[in-house]
């Protein structure tokens, strides 16, 4: 390859010389010769040049291209990695078949995920996306279509048809509240008990898992709605809707009263059940007596049969009480620090305040011993309660299957926390019913993705969004002729791509 060479003679005078590059060096030079001043050193320049460039044509790139060293412009960026596994993940769920490929609502779901803002501003995330958007016109006449139970009755079809669940399905159900910046309910949105501790006006959330946290079906309900009321109908709909037969219902102890259980069993559904503990259970106090001073082993577990009687209308149950020593040191701890509280208030050193072992007797306090005894006792035990006959694979129930069961509530709870948080399901820009169904309709849709996304992926959807959002793929326009490039990816990220493409299917 021949290049141009300068080098400084003898005499002072620079030489310019064309040498001959080969791999093993340099073996041929041709002298041009020799200048004494900047001008006749750019003349020789020149004179290398054109015979360097002799008998070599022009590649003609077209009209604006080349001279005057200007830059070529880049006539598309997307952020094309991100946007391609979102809309596999969409695809994959079935939610385009389900919509009847809805353009306006798929982008939705995933400008929800990839930056969760006003319906608006959506259309600005899109953009930036590198996606064409809806107008708002089109987006604001497509949303009450959303809101209709038909729309997400199809989309709670098409997971439910994904999770493949059977008629000994386990399914978690837990409720959460969304406050509205409001001062006064109008029916729907009311003041309740709130899981954030608020006082503005609500709407309760109640959402059905599959045993993986993979959402099934989300509904909304009055903020006044009693939480206990909330779950048969849900669970019910949604059996009627996909033809179950039947599904095991897993659900903490604050979803359940007295009448909700009965109901469960008329209903015909199986379920595990956290349960509420009023007294020392018969099998605990038993394992006492015979063990006087002694410490319950750790993670040890009592089992009490509770045969329905003959006119009962249940089905036989059985209750599992589990003791754990670090589930008891909590406890404990915090009924060390109520008591020490309850103390100060009685001698009055700090004021009354709501604390269960203060007791008020006929105008006067005392610190309730009895139900601190009471509470050391039942420190460390959990009781589960189950009407199964048989586990799902048809072997026969065991505690540590109905436990394991129940502590899988945390993958319901991870689903609410990304709901909440990554996708900020709070209704903030809405006020009317119809809109609010619509908005929770495209946070279920993009929670599923989302769910989906991190199994597939291993990674949280926000590291996912965050690091693939970065790397965008672009085309540029030379003259007539159309480049394509993008930034190279990191070696996780193309395995977290690959994965996601190459076994889409997989749960």
């Amino acid at each position: 390859m021949p290049y141009v060479r300068t080098v400084r003679t003898a005499s002072g005078a620079i030489a310019v010389q064309i040498v001959y590059s080969y791999h093993r060096g340099s073996r041929q030079i041709e002298h041009i010769g020799s200048a004494h001043d900047d001008a006749e050193l750019e003349l020789l320049k020149a004179v290398a040049r054109q015979r360097l460039a002799a008998g070599q044509g022009v590649l003609g790139l077209g009209p604006g291209f080349g001279g005057g060293g200007g830059l070529l412009p880049i006539t598309s960026s997307r952020m094309g990695h991100l946007l391609d596994a979102l809309a596999c993940g969409f695809d994959v769920l079935g939610f385009g078949r389900a919509t009847s490929r809805d353009k306006v609502f798929r982008d939705l779901v995933l400008a929800r995920i990839i930056e969760p803002v006003s319906k608006l501003d959506s259309l600005r995330v899109l953009e930036e996306a590198g996606m064409a958007p809806a107008s708002y016109a089109t987006l604001k006449r497509r949303l009450p279509a959303y809101a209709k139970q038909p729309w997400r009755r199809k989309l709670a079809a098409a997971c439910a048809a994904y999770a493949g669940l059977g008629p000994a399905s386990l399914v978690l159900y837990d409720v959460s509240t969304l406050y509205f910046e409001a001062d006064e309910g109008d029916g729907f949105r009311e003041p309740g008990f709130s899981k954030e501790r608020r006082l503005e006006p609500q709407i309760t959330i109640g959402l059905l898992t599959d045993a993986c946290g993979f959402p099934l079906t989300i509904s909304a309900f009055e903020g006044n709605m009693a939480e206990t009321k909330t779950m048969l109908p849900v669970i019910e709909e949604f059996m009627a809707a996909h033809r179950l037969p039947g599904v095991t219902v897993v659900a903490d102890a604050g979803m359940i009263s007295e009448a909700n259980q009965k109901a469960i069993e008329v209903a015909g559904l199986s379920f595990i059940l956290g349960m509420r503990i009023p007294h020392v259970p018969y099998a605990v106090a038993q394992w006492r007596r015979e063990h006087p001073g002694g410490q319950i082993p750790d993670g040890h577990v009592f089992t009490q049969p509770w045969p329905a009687g003959p006119n009962g209308g249940r089905r036989d149950q059985v209750i599992y009480y589990q003791y754990r020593h670090d589930r008891a040191r909590r406890t404990l701890r915090g009924i060390d620090e109520q008591v020490k509280k309850a103390e100060q208030a009685v001698a009055g050193k700090v004021p009354v305040k709501r604390n269960r072992f203060i007791q008020l007797t006929r105008g006067t306090t005392s610190v309730n011993r009895e139900l601190e005894a009471k509470a050391r006792a039942l420190a460390g035990i959990k009781g589960y309660v189950t009407n199964l006959r048989a586990c799902p694979d048809g072997t026969p129930v065991t505690a540590d299957f109905v436990i394991g069961s129940y502590h899988r509530l945390f993958e319901i709870e991870k689903s609410f926390r990304m709901s909440k948080h990554d996708l900020q399901a709070r209704p903030i820009y809405h006020h009317q019913r119809d809109s609010i169904e619509a908005h929770l309709t495209i946070v279920f849709a993009a929670l599923a993705v989302s769910r989906w996304i991190e199994h597939q992926t291993g990674w949280s959807i926000r590291k996912f969004v965050k690091t693939a959002r970065r790397y965008r793929t672009i085309q540029i326009q030379a003259g007539d002729h159309v480049i394509n490039a993008a930034d190279p990816l990191p070696q996780d990220l193309h395995q977290a791509l690959d994965r996601i493409h190459r076994d889409p299917g997989a749960h």
